[in-house]
């Protein structure tokens, strides 16, 4: 399911015991304003864009073109850990409240799986963990077919503002 906002309630899905989730979203944003505070940036650059949000999960797509891949012709890894990225990072700022915390990255992995050389990657991100301290989330990123192209895992340090 598609929606515009986090936290919004129409998108509560069931979750298999179907008891409704609780969204664990900090603030309201827009897929528009997610875009847009992307631009300059190489999330614009590379033409990420952010498609959905759920209860507990963001979602981000990106091309496979001449900005996205090396040489022979297929998806740069580099690339898919920058989706990858962008959308932990992303939905870490969406979880902490902003104007107490920020939130930096401290690790990132991935493993790359198959090649994709054109059409749209689409990124998926879920926490793990969501402490106070750190954040974990597993990024899982697809093709066009539905298919498993990568698979990663961000780390992402939680500090409180010194403002």
């Amino acid at each position: 399911m598609l929606c515009g906002t986090f936290g919004a309630k129409p998108c509560l899905d069931p979750n298999p015991s179907g008891d409704i989730m609780t969204p664990i979203w900090h603030s309201t944003t827009s897929l528009e304003t997610l875009t847009q505070v992307h631009q300059n940036t190489a999330v614009a650059h590379l033409g990420i864009e952010f498609v959905g949000t759920g209860p507990d999960w963001i979602k981000a797509r990106m091309p496979v073109d001449h900005r996205t891949v090396q040489p022979m012709g297929i998806l740069h890894g580099g690339a898919s850990v920058l989706l990858a990225e962008t959308l932990g990072s992303t939905a870490s700022m969406a979880v902490v409240d902003f104007s107490k915390q920020t939130i930096v990255g401290q690790e990132i992995n991935a493993n790359h799986l198959r090649p994709a050389s054109s059409g749209w990657v689409t990124g998926e991100a879920r926490p793990i963990h969501l402490g106070r301290r750190s954040h974990v989330w597993s990024i899982e990123i697809r093709n066009d077919a539905g298919k498993l192209i990568c698979i990663s895992r961000l780390t992402v340090a939680v500090m409180m503002r010194e403002d």
